[in-house]
């Protein structure tokens, strides 16, 4: 006896995932009418009948989104950014007030994310907090989008993928706290951070850093771009090699406040005063960012309003309506570690 076809068996045979063949087969729109066509064509050719129970039972949304922290080198056990826990609170809040709960955990090494979470109706979909090296990234993001997962990711904006980020002017950040430490009348400048494209945010911020002293008619020096990573231990090796070089600077503008609080840390240990020899600034405005000596200036995310967005737009993608990425504007704040 011939053994009866499954929907693994027409997936095999069209070149995509199981789970497309289920939305192709209950005409879901977010399945191309060109693959969705071939899938049906498959079934019929294989006299394939969809069990009505077990389809009804998958379509039945869990009303759980899955929030999936990348595992960050972090300073303390906690292993998440500093910065996104107040981004964890905001997205818990925005999901209790559109009636769904909110499944934490930490995105796992395997490609396969989708099986643990949408796929198992563990979750109707999910958020993506952190990337590490976005190069290496890229390819996790490639297999989320074969695999029709929904997902949005906080970030930079991805114009070669269908990706719905939602992340802040980096760039109109970076050249706007640059700007406010110029009029304090600094003109050597130091960037601590990685800027290329293993990190987009970082590069974004240096990108509108260059441009501000070039419209001020500064020189930007590649030898005052010292690499660094998002942490305080980064920053503090990257500062320590900066003055360990013997360039001239007054001024140090951190890809993020904890590579700010790490250099901070390194110019005090040489006796070098903030600010009156070098200003520091950073980037996120975290919540220990005020409570540095001195207070640290830096450009505040709104965290609140990216919690309600990721969730807002998550939603809509469940539901099959048109999404897009979203760019927000940042809030510069100024505290003492650049003068005024």
């Amino acid at each position: 006896m011939k053994a009866k076809a499954t929907s693994f068996d027409i997936a095999y045979q069209a070149g995509v995932s199981q789970s497309t063949v289920s939305r192709a087969l209950r005409n879901s729109p977010l399945v191309n009418e060109e693959t969705r066509a071939k899938i049906q064509a498959i079934a019929k050719e294989l006299n394939y009948k969809v069990d009505k129970n077990a389809s009804n039972l998958r379509s039945q949304q869990s009303d759980t989104i899955a929030l999936l922290l990348f595992e960050d080198p972090s300073n303390d056990d906690s292993s998440i950014n500093p910065f996104f826990l107040s981004m964890l609170g905001s997205i818990t809040r925005a999901c209790s007030n559109k009636g769904f709960d909110l499944l934490v955990s930490f995105q796992q090494s395997s490609n396969d994310w989708h099986a643990d979470f949408e796929d198992s109706n563990k979750a109707d979909g999910l958020i993506l907090l952190g990337y590490g090296d976005y190069e290496d990234y890229e390819e996790k993001l490639r297999t989320l989008i074969k695999q029709d997962t929904h997902f949005v990711l906080w970030g930079a904006e991805v114009k070669e993928l269908p990706i719905i980020s939602i992340g802040c002017d980096n760039f109109q950040g970076g050249m706007k706290i640059t700007e406010h430490v110029i009029k304090q009348g600094r003109k050597n400048f130091a960037f601590l951070g990685d800027a290329s494209n293993h990190s987009p945010e970082f590069l974004a911020r240096y990108q509108g850093h260059c441009q501000a002293l070039k419209k001020h008619n500064l020189a930007v020096n590649d030898k005052l771009q010292i690499a660094a990573i998002f942490t305080e231990e980064s920053g503090y090796q990257a500062a320590s090699k900066l003055i360990e070089s013997g360039e001239d600077f007054d001024a140090i503008f951190a890809a993020s406040d904890l590579i700010a609080i790490g250099a901070m840390r390194a110019l005090q240990e040489k006796g070098i005063a903030i600010p009156d020899q070098v200003a520091v600034v950073g980037f996120d405005d975290i919540a220990i960012a005020s409570f540095t000596f001195p207070p640290l200036t830096t450009v505040k995310q709104n965290t609140q309003l990216a919690g309600d967005i990721l969730v807002t737009k998550l939603l809509q993608l469940i539901n099959g309506e048109q999404v897009e990425a979203s760019l927000m504007p940042t809030e510069l704040v100024v505290r003492k570690s650049c003068g005024t």
